[in-house]
């Protein structure tokens, strides 16, 4: 398939749709501001004054007089864009010039990162009551800190200790190397990095000439070092770190390191390392991950929020796929007719070669104005020895949220499975199947017949992922029935023991929205600190209504939050020889004061047992 770069397939119905969209746009403008004078969050209320206040009492009537003048132009506008919404396209595919169609294929493997974010992007009459506003505001402030984080330089922290030999996951750094092996406990030689602009000093406080030590560190056996990407073929298409992205970094490095000097503010920080149980690293973790690959975002509803988070991420991702999903009377979507789409962004460092939207049915409630559903996408990773294409298949999906309303997520999970299912087996390609029109064309129409895409065989799966916000957690006797889906015989939690259990360390994913903005999390550093204590993580996090003890009853609570947000793996369909396994799992804080969920980050490792030639 050829993957859509405009909404609708004419330049007269996107004229139309523009003009239907500034007739309707006085109105909504207007609600919104409505909605802000009764509906303060508490940061504007803590700071509005008492003229302040009263200005916005007064001039409420005003909003009310002019949204009820516009209706009328708001109406005519309604009537020419409800059905547009049948001739717009499912998705949007936005792609960054000159990036390349992908890296080289190491036959020992790699390592992706894959992190899933809920923005809460809402108009502003709806986000205020979850205490946000500023959709637009948040959507860049967003992309910016995301781009930021990823495209940050890689930062490894080394601690030589007896006792532990890992690595500190503060930068939760892109770590390619063939899984299995031991990590050192030890500095080892790294490149050096290039030069920062201007003369400037090294992340981290070191000389330009250094060896990416932070001299300011005690002699603890504590130190960092800095490099460049290990995946040269997949960085190569990314442009240069911009000014802004290069303080992020610096930042990084010298807030970390301060961090290793200062004890934790309340009590001991829970356990973050490797253990027997589990053989991978996790953190809570200030930045986004350092070479993030694949980005699954929920919730970027308001038009204008998403088309400005879609530009600031594209500055990092060279493949993006928004306006996903269809508002009106969306196509299998028999729940209602849909005020919004289905809020789903994904983002991709490796060329997409097959996408598509399915749209659940049974939403309701104020749940089913948006026509939720779930994102499949085929992409390439590279290229084996034989000529056959490296794949890896994503989905992402936002489930139905209304609390209490576990057959409809049950059955949403179905479909999600089913819809998976139909994607690979309708995009597998056989051996002698005809090329793909989605992917890049042969370079030489003489090639040999091993690089014809008819004579290359079968495409080799790498990896299976499923990303997204479910609405439900591992731990609320409410959801009982959706932590025993089917959904987790064929897709692995690496946070999850068992149906009603998750791991010591898992967070919850949902923050109270009412200590948003408080000082002790305002901060990505600070939030960090807050959700490194058992104890100080309970003022903020959101738990199960029945899983805190009564006030005048002492009990422990069950599980560490609501954890809602997921990112599930599968050893399914994979090449026989083939091995995947998790490498980091982090739990990030750079979105603080943005939204009132929490992001989370996995790297898989994908290991083929062949050697290098």
């Amino acid at each position: 398939m050829t993957l859509p770069t405009a909404p609708f397939p004419s330049a007269t119905l996107r004229l139309l749709h523009a003009l239907s969209w500034a007739l309707i746009f006085p109105s909504y403008w207007l609600l919104d501001r409505l909605a802000a004078a009764f509906l303060a969050t508490s940061r504007e209320r803590r700071r509005r004054s008492a003229p302040a206040a009263l200005a916005a009492a007064l001039t409420a009537p005003l909003y009310l007089l002019l949204a009820l003048a516009a209706l009328p132009l708001a109406a005519v506008g309604f009537a020419v864009w409800a059905p547009l919404q049948g001739a717009r396209r499912p998705l949007v595919h936005a792609h960054r010039p000159g990036a390349a169609p992908g890296g080289e294929w190491r036959p020992q493997g790699r390592s992706y990162c894959f992190c899933t974010a809920n923005l809460c992007l809402l108009p502003d009459a709806a986000a205020r009551l979850g205490n946000l506003s500023d959709a637009r505001g948040r959507a860049r402030e967003a992309g910016r800190r995301i781009r930021g984080g990823a495209s940050r330089p890689q930062i490894r922290i080394y601690v030589d200790s007896p006792t532990n030999t890992s690595i500190s996951a503060a930068s939760f750094s892109s770590l390619v190397q063939p899984p299995g092996a031991r990590r050192a406990s030890s500095p080892t030689p790294t490149p050096s990095p290039s030069p920062p602009p201007d003369g400037e000093a090294e992340p981290g406080g070191g000389a330009p000439d250094d060896d990416g030590a932070d001299d300011r560190l005690p002699p603890s056996g504590v130190r960092i070092s800095v490099s460049a990407p290990d995946d040269d073929a997949a960085a190569a298409d990314d442009p240069a770190p911009e000014p802004d992205d290069l303080a992020a970094s610096r930042e990084s490095l010298s807030n970390h390191a301060g961090r290793l000097r200062r004890p934790p503010a309340r009590g001991p920080a829970p356990a973050r390392r490797r253990h027997a149980d589990d053989p991978f690293d996790r953190e809570v973790s200030a930045f986004f991950p350092a070479n993030l690959d694949f980005l699954c975002l929920q919730e970027a509803f308001e038009p204008r929020a998403a088309a400005a988070l879609r530009r600031q991420i594209l500055r990092y991702f060279p493949h993006v796929l928004g306006d996903v999903g269809r508002a009106g009377w969306a196509e299998g979507c028999r729940a209602g007719f849909k005020l919004l789409n289905s809020g789903l962004v994904l983002a991709s460092r490796y060329p997409v070669l097959e996408a598509q939207f399915r749209c659940y049915p049974n939403g309701r409630g104020e749940d089913g104005l948006a026509a939720k559903g779930a994102l499949f996408v085929k992409v390439q990773l590279g290229t084996s020895l034989q000529e056959q294409r490296i794949v890896g298949y994503l989905a992402c999906t936002h489930l139905h949220a209304i609390e209490g309303d576990s057959s409809v997520r049950c059955e949403q999970l179905d479909l999600l499975l089913r819809w998976g299912g139909e994607f690979r087996r309708a995009t597998s390609q056989p051996p002698g199947a005809a090329a793909n029109p989605a992917a890049p064309p042969a370079a030489n129409p003489a090639a040999p017949p091993a690089a014809n895409p008819a004579a290359r065989g079968p495409d080799l799966v790498a990896f299976d992922v499923v990303l997204g916000d479910l609405n439900f957690d591992n731990c609320s006797p409410e959801d009982k029935l959706e932590q025993q889906h089917l959904l987790f015989t064929h897709y692995r939690d690496p946070c999850r023991l068992g149906p009603g259990e998750d791991k010591a360390w898992a967070l919850g994913t949902l923050l109270d929205p009412r200590g948003l903005y408080d000082e002790e999390v305002s901060s990505p550093e600070s939030l960090q600190k807050v959700l490194e204590n058992e104890e100080a993580r309970k003022e903020y996090l959101l738990y199960p209504s029945s899983a805190k003890a009564p006030p005048n009853q002492k009990g422990p609570i069950r599980g560490n939050g609501r954890r809602v947000d997921y990112i599930l793996y599968s050893e399914e369909g994979l090449q026989a020889d083939w091995k995947v396994e998790v490498e980091e799992f982090s739990f990030i804080t750079q979105l603080a004061g943005l939204t009132d969920h929490l992001p989370v980050a996995m790297r898989l490792a994908v290991s083929t047992g062949e050697e290098e030639p």
